[in-house]
């Protein structure tokens, strides 16, 4: 899954405000922050996109989407194959 800049920019100021607000941590530079986080968001959501690419190749065409066979049998190719990926 691919997210705009814009709905980049939206989480990386989420989590900032989080962390601020909720005494977690503190930034001397919230432009170097708010760039690397969306960076990380960036790579996740990528990640997460090509995971799902594998996992829906694998699937047995048999399998009907949305079913509790096919449900089941994605949760398990998704853990492979994040497994397998290191992430």
């Amino acid at each position: 899954m691919t997210l705009s800049e814009g709905r980049l920019s939206f989480l990386a100021h989420a989590l900032l405000k989080v962390v601020t607000d909720e005494h977690l941590g503190r930034t001397r530079n919230e432009r170097l922050f708010l760039a690397e986080a969306k960076r990380v968001l960036a790579e996740a959501f990528s990640l997460d996109g090509r995971l799902d690419e594998l996992v829906r190749a694998r699937m047995p065409r048999r399998v009907v989407p949305g079913s509790r066979e096919w449900d089941v049998l994605y949760r398990r190719y998704y853990e492979e194959e994040r497994r397998r990926l290191g992430g």
